[in-house]
């Protein structure tokens, strides 16, 4: 029987394939340019091509493709058979290096927010040699950035690199001031943790909401949901369980490293995280994730939704981005070591993530809006929508002591009694976790709590890295040229501490108190998509991406555009979907019900006339008026949304979206789930949430 060690990473050109099947010198210059970032020769290209083309069809490969992540959110992928005609009549399997670095996929169909227009349609994908190849199918997937004829990034996958890259470069700066000659390339590493639901199919195609949107516009709350915590960690059902197998060794093939499995929260949903990686494998690596695990449930007759919130009063889904930045020497800079308070690199990038963070939290808050994360931040289960650190108690009172100038006491590691002598006794952490901080210190990294389950984690980590690329740019200029490097070290943490610190808490971010402390601080509380997008056009974030060579001006504008854009149709499909739902499905089966009691009602009459039948008689009046409202406030949802001007500026649009379009949306939800619980079942025209929430067993 094969272990896990036998086929992991069985279906990746990675660096054990690399070496037993390149010659070492073509081998030695691929590294060199993987590790370094140099440039890529054509005749090592060549050879790589043999060599992945060899693998791929050893492995039952007949095609490739340029797998890219255009700016849809998801990936996209054209593919190419590798044979070619022989003079006998055959075909032979061919692949160049040519083809290996460029692909020219159509580009006239993908967002491009005004980048190009749409009649220009030649884009070209280059191969990213940082990330390995991998056999999906009978496909050869090659990841690829995408850009536009005019050179224009086209995808998530340009400005991520760039961002690394830009970290990179600041990083090594201050690493020269502390001394250290031997690095040569610093990069930002993620683990993202992946929440989703499971539903049975058969629920999932009795809804068309949950198949136009991916979320319930509609439902009343089930008699039973998350009250009493026992799904959280609970027994995983043995559906549930052959599902999380399957799914681990499909990705445990394609060399992910899917590490922790349990059920979360809320009834049906569940938690996949993986160890973490460089930030851009694990951005590749997450989009797999999120395909693997839809393909894996349809065999197993279920349906995974990764929409931020599928169903309303149970704990939505997000995507928790564990970040930090580390050597080639494999040294973790965020690493407080044993005595944080005397340790003043790691203090310094510290201090560089907390400016980082204060100075861009409008950036850090752009890069998760969707409009359907909008429906879970700040929804007493995830982050509010208000960007904050924690740092926990040792670091705090570090930062204290520094900016005070008073000594520090180093606390003592507290021996946990568990009061049962066969129990191991350890060692307490210094710091406890915060679950209700968007972005929270947890001992040698920071996890970024606001991204949504669907989102690609890639637009979070280009802000991250780029803000954090700046404050270290900012100090490596400053240090550089100080004449008394302690002296001037010392004073720009203390100086950073004292202007950064509001955007420290430690306390409960899900606490209304919190709110308004925070906009005594000074900091933003952009609660929607339609809120925060437009600040991406500011000038200091313009500025600031721009000089550390992560978007150009269009690019940046076109992003604004396509965010907005994406995020006005989504509710328009949202809406359009409502409308649909309640005049054709529920006022309808409230209509019908309601005619059912009333004919009740007659014929106990018929037989006694004295009866009062004044339960049936108030229930037909509510009905009666709930059916009404269900179609009144439908036709004002269909109004709000032909009322759109979809030839006024974009943010026009998504303000109408936010201040009318889900007001109305609202409204209509409201009579249409009270209706719902009192039209008896067997009229209820698709499944209810207690249907699709314990479906599963």
């Amino acid at each position: 029987m094969k272990t896990v060690t036998d086929y992991f990473g069985s279906k990746v050109f990675d660096d054990r394939n690399m070496k037993s099947m390149l010659s070492a010198d073509v081998y030695n210059s691929l590294k060199k340019t993987i590790d370094e970032g140099t440039e890529l020769d054509i005749g090592v290209a060549n050879a790589v091509a043999i060599a992945m083309k060899d693998w791929a069809v050893a492995n039952g490969a007949t095609h490739f493709t340029h797998w890219f992540q255009p700016l849809t959110g998801i990936t996209a992928e054209k593919h190419d058979s590798f044979i070619a005609p022989s003079p006998d009549g055959g075909v032979i399997m061919e692949f160049s290096g040519k083809e290996l670095i460029k692909g020219e996929p159509d580009a006239s169909s993908f967002p491009s927010g005004g980048l190009r227009a749409t009649f220009e349609a030649r884009g070209y994908t280059a191969w990213d040699p940082t990330s390995y190849a991998f056999i999906k199918g009978k496909t050869l997937c090659i990841p690829t950035a995408f850009c536009s004829y005019s050179g224009h990034a086209l995808d998530k996958k340009t400005p991520l690199l760039r961002s690394m890259e830009a970290l990179n470069k600041q990083a090594l700066r201050i690493l020269r001031l502390f001394g250290n000659k031997s690095v040569k390339r610093v990069v930002s590493s993620v683990g993202p943790e992946q929440e989703y639901f499971l539903i049975t199919k058969e629920v999932y195609d009795e809804r068309p909401d949950l198949r136009f949107t991916g979320r319930t516009l509609f439902g009343a709350k089930a008699p039973k949901g998350q009250e009493m915590d026992d799904h959280y960690f609970g027994v995983i059902k043995p559906r549930v369980a052959a599902y999380m197998e399957e799914l681990n060794d499909e990705l445990w093939k394609l060399g992910i490293l899917a590490k922790t499995e349990h059920n979360e929260v809320a009834p049906a949903q569940h938690e996949l995280a993986p160890i973490y990686t460089t930030t851009n494998i694990a951005t590749d690596h997450n989009q797999i994730t999120m395909e693997i695990m839809q393909k894996v449930a349809a065999k197993h007759g279920l349906v995974c939704l990764l929409h931020e919130k599928p169903f309303a009063g149970v704990n939505g889904s997000g995507k928790h981005n564990n970040w930090s930045i580390s050597t080639d020497a494999g040294q973790n800079l965020l690493s407080p070591g044993e005595t944080p308070y005397e340790n003043a690199q790691f203090l310094l990038f510290l201090c560089a993530v907390i400016k980082a963070v204060d100075d861009y939290q409008d950036l850090l808050r752009i890069s998760v809006a969707t409009a359907g994360n909008d429906h879970r931040l700040g929804a007493n289960e995830a982050p509010p929508a208000v960007v904050s650190i924690f740092l926990g108690d040792e670091l705090n009172s570090v930062l204290y002591a520094i900016e005070s100038g008073t000594p520090y006491k180093s606390a003592k590691k507290t021996q946990m009694r568990l009061g049962v002598d066969v129990l191991p006794k350890f060692n307490r952490d210094t710091t406890d976790r915060n679950r209700t901080s968007p972005f929270a210190f947890t001992g040698n990294k920071f996890e970024f709590r606001m991204l949504g389950s669907s989102n690609s984690i890639a637009c979070a980590n280009i802000m991250l890295n780029s803000a954090v690329a700046e404050s270290l740019r900012i100090y490596a200029d400053r240090l550089e040229g100080a004449k008394d490097f302690e002296k001037a070290l010392h004073d720009m943490i203390v100086k950073t501490i004292k202007d950064h610190k509001r955007i420290i808490f430690n306390g409960n971010g899900y606490d209304d108190s919190w709110i308004k402390e925070a906009t005594k601080r000074g900091l933003l509380n952009y609660r929607t998509t339609a809120d925060a997008i437009p600040h991406l056009l500011d000038k200091k974030n313009v500025d600031m991406l721009t000089s550390q060579g992560v978007f150009t001006k269009a690019e940046i504008k076109s992003r604004y555009e396509i965010t907005l854009e994406n995020y006005v149709k989504t509710v328009i499909i949202e809406a359009n979907t409502m409308v649909s739902m309640a005049k054709t499905q529920i006022a309808p089966a409230v209509e019908a019900y309601c005619a059912e009691v009333a004919k009740s009602a007659a014929a106990k009459k018929a037989l006694d006339s004295d009866l009062a039948c004044a339960y049936e008689s108030a229930l037909v009046r509510k009905l009666s008026a709930l059916t009404d409202t269900v179609y009144e406030k439908a036709d004002e949802l269909e109004d709000a949304v032909t009322g759109i001007d979809s030839n006024a500026e974009i943010s026009k649009q998504a303000n109408v979206i936010r201040d009318s379009v889900l007001v109305k949306m609202g409204e209509l939800r409201a009579a249409s789930d009270e209706a719902e619980t009192l039209t008896a079942k067997d009229y209820w025209p698709f499944p209810t949430y207690a249907d699709i929430l314990f479906s599963v067993k």
